[in-house]
């Protein structure tokens, strides 16, 4: 590890083993969360500080620098207006707040960078989100690569969600898995005019914001969600086993069960990539207690996720802790491993 790699930035093994390294180890215990509320002790992708009423404060900050900026089914400013909700959401948060900075490049044109903009405006406006701030700079040409943009998302939770899968617990998934990885990957290779369900819209980014699935699913189950990641870098794997290893437990999956679309599959097949691996930025990942499983399934549905389902259990074993483990199409069993190296450069 004498030099950071694409891999580092990937979600995966080895920008958890650079993070540990270099911030995790190095962050006294008292000081890797507010008092009452939970931070890097717990390693989300949000954060919580205690209010004296009782409630939180819910914080997600995150960078986007997708390559291309615009692709089918959205782009940056869709991508980082959405990634960042969704953070908060999955802690518990409501969504009520937004900071933004955008750096873009010398050169960038200008209608572009309004498009851009427009997009994650549009977001905000939806989801009835402010934009309270942010900062704006700019980069001799060379210096950065057209554009990157932070932000920093804000909500309240009564509740937040710390993630601790039980045993016993079903895994639940809000709809397909691995459609922006599967896109972006497509467009990258050049690929996206010569692939038909690209061209026709049958296969584009899932990136939207969670608030229509989350918000109520939380105000009436809160009690039986355990654990709720988006398997954004590193994909479904990365989610389930981060829950494993982190809780010394076997998540136990059905590749049957797993919502992929037939492109997704079939290009994930021809390329030689697991889809599993792949990223999705409009998917809710849920632990659920197995007595009110089927009915957040239900539940879900008629909000208007319909391809939602359970996948698998989480499972109490002394041989297996820490792994995930996949039931093939032909009865067999298959360790799904932590991700590794550098799938996807650039997706989210």
């Amino acid at each position: 590890m004498d030099y950071i790699t694409l891999a580092h930035g990937a979600g995966g093994v080895e920008m958890l083993e650079l993070l540990e390294k270099l911030i995790f180890k190095r962050v006294d215990d008292k000081l890797k969360r507010v008092e009452g509320g939970v931070g890097i002790d717990i390693a989300d992708d949000a954060a919580a500080i205690p209010l004296p009423d009782g409630r939180y404060v819910v914080v997600s900050v995150d960078s986007y620098t997708v390559n291309p900026i615009f692709f089918p089914g959205g782009d940056i400013g869709v991508l980082a207006a959405s990634g960042s909700i969704n953070d908060v959401l999955m802690l518990g948060g409501k969504p009520i707040a937004m900071l933004d900075t955008i750096i873009v490049e010398e050169g960038f044109p200008v209608k572009d960078l309004e498009a851009v903009i427009e997009s994650m405006l549009k977001v905000l406006r939806e989801e009835n989100v402010a934009l309270i701030g942010g900062d704006f700079k700019v980069m001799p040409r060379g210096q950065v690569d057209k554009i990157v943009i932070s932000t920093t998302a804000i909500g309240i939770s009564d509740n937040p969600i710390i993630d601790k899968p039980a045993p016993g617990d079903k895994i639940f998934v809000s709809d397909y898995v691995g459609d922006h990885g599967a896109v972006i990957l497509l467009m990258q290779m050049g690929l996206g005019r010569d692939i038909e369900e690209i061209s026709t819209g049958m296969l584009r980014s899932d990136v939207k914001p969670l608030t229509k699935l989350m918000v109520p699913l939380l105000s009436k189950y809160r009690y039986c969600v355990n654990a709720a990641r988006d398997p954004t870098r590193g994909g479904l794997a990365g989610v389930l086993n981060e829950w494993a290893e982190k809780n010394e437990l076997l998540i136990y999956i059905s590749e049957d069960k797993v919502p992929i679309r037939e492109p997704v599959k079939r290009y994930s097949e021809m390329l030689g990539i697991d889809p599993l691996y792949l990223a999705s930025e409009g998917v809710a990942v849920l632990s659920l207690k197995p007595e009110c499983a089927d009915e957040v399934v239900e539940y879900a549905k008629k909000l208007g996720f319909g391809n939602s389902r359970i996948i698998g259990e989480v499972k109490q074993t002394d041989m297996f802790k820490g792994y995930v483990a996949a039931e093939t199409s032909i009865g067999g069993l298959r360790l799904v491993e932590p991700p590794r190296g550098e799938i996807v450069p650039r997706i989210c």
